[in-house]
């Protein structure tokens, strides 16, 4: 990580926890740190990523449980909104716990 404001974002990242766990009122669960895309699949940066548990982020899994964003993203913003939604969401979230 290069910067300190990155650094901090993460670390307010790993603090918050799983935001679809949070949204769907599953409690605090240990996240991955997920980039948000762009159209081309590039990232955009490391202050445009979002908390992810391994569960919706990467297990590969689509039930009707759950359903993890990789390889399923369509599925999986069909269910959870777009990753830009849900980066909007945590960062209200976290400004709301550290006002």
């Amino acid at each position: 990580m290069s910067t300190l404001e990155e650094k901090a974002w993460f670390d307010k990242l790993q603090q918050l926890g799983c935001i679809v766990c949070l949204n769907e009122e599953r409690g605090v669960s240990p996240p991955d740190i997920h980039h948000v895309h762009q159209n081309g699949n590039r990232r955009v940066s490391h202050l445009h990523s979002i908390p992810l548990c391994p569960l919706h982020h990467r297990s590969g899994h689509n039930t009707d449980e759950y359903v993890s964003r990789h390889p399923w993203k369509k599925e999986f913003e069909r269910r959870y909104g777009t990753e830009w939604e849900l980066l909007e969401q945590v960062r209200q979230r976290v400004s709301d716990l550290n006002p």
